[in-house]
């Protein structure tokens, strides 16, 4: 590793998207990191982005690969499209250098298995972009189903995600690597996973296609049975007006609600044998950043918030739901071991 406890992380983007500056502002702003390198292939983009983090341009770059090379970097942001980003997380690994990948870390199953064998193998951490692992809503149901995980679980996500799509390289299948499932619906397939543990067993599905190709979907309908015994159906929409999330997750005892709008932290209702509903306080001016999260994780050596075996359990499921949508026939999910 490249760091010391004493000096801020320095940090290289790769891609100044919304994860890009988004996340990248987190880190620009953080006492304990600095961004000292950017990379685009749009190079109005890198001025504004360069201007904006305090990077001068002779550390602004259109190849990732010239950035890792000339920089001294201790880690890499990788925020670039879905299928870019197995070849940049592993020459950022090879590099020696720390990881935070936007979702989904790779829309490939192989190559989600040679990620998570090589964050295994490495000293460096790999940090995938889930977020709802921070959320105090998902955190506190999480802990719920820790010893027993639910008997059948509900949840959709809906979003105008085709309109905010046009003209970009989400509905290009060779950069998306698919549609509303592997953009919106990794976030809903993860959070449903590592809250309640539950394994994917096998999965039937039926897609509404945007392309003649039937590659980008824009609503995806799973029924998913689970190795426990469970069940569970999910839903995506990405023609709706707006953004709405619902995950239900039932046990013998009630159920775990967990609920919102937009892409603020979720609401938790508990709901008790008889029906009763309880609201118990979340408190989500503890929230790490994702910054904060990741930093946490390199500093201290202890496993990511969001690791790169959680993103394999979940693009095993996906890739298993569209090969079920194009088959007509229920799909073994591959276990994620």
């Amino acid at each position: 590793m490249h760091d010391t406890p004493e000096e801020p992380l320095r940090i290289g983007i790769v891609g100044l998207g919304y994860i890009g500056t988004t996340v990248g502002e987190q880190f620009h702003r953080h006492a304990d990191a600095t961004v000292r390198a950017l990379c685009d292939l749009d190079t109005e983009g890198l001025t504004a982005v360069g201007s904006r983090f305090d990077v001068p341009s002779e550390r602004r770059y259109t190849e990732y690969t010239t950035m890792l090379e000339d920089e001294p970097l201790d880690a890499v942001l990788v925020g670039t499209p879905h299928t870019l980003h197995y070849e940049q997380v592993v020459a950022a690994l090879e590099r020696g250098c720390h990881v935070y990948c936007d979702k989904p870390l790779t829309t490939d199953l192989e190559r989600a298995r040679d990620l998570t064998e090589r964050a295994q193998r490495s000293d460096e951490t790999l940090m995938v972009g889930y977020q709802r692992h921070l959320q105090t809503a998902f955190r506190t149901a999480r802990e719920r189903f820790a010893d027993e995980a639910p008997n059948w679980v509900t949840a959709s996500i809906t979003q105008d995600w085709i309109d905010d799509s046009q003209g970009t390289w989400r509905l290009d299948p060779e950069l998306s690597g698919g549609g509303f499932l592997y953009d919106t619906g990794s976030h809903v397939l993860d959070g449903v996973l590592w809250t309640t543990g539950l394994e994917p067993e096998s999965v039937t599905a039926s897609m509404d296609f945007h392309d003649d190709d039937e590659r980008i979907d824009h609503r995806a309908h799973l029924d998913v049975r689970f190795t426990n015994g469970a069940t569970g159906t999910f839903s995506f929409y990405g023609d709706a007006p707006s953004v709405r999330e619902h995950v239900h997750c039932w046990d013998d005892d009630g159920a775990v609600y967990l609920e919102g709008r937009q892409w603020g932290s979720r609401k938790l209702t508990e709901i008790d044998a008889d029906a009763g509903e309880y609201d118990p306080y979340i408190d989500v001016r503890t929230e790490q950043t994702r910054a904060d999260a990741f930093l946490e994780s390199v500093r201290s050596g202890a496993d990511p918030p969001a690791t790169a075996r959680d993103a394999l359990r979940v693009t095993a499921l996906t890739e298993a739901a569209y090969e079920a949508a194009r088959t007509g026939t229920r799909i073994d999910v591959p276990r994620a071991e």
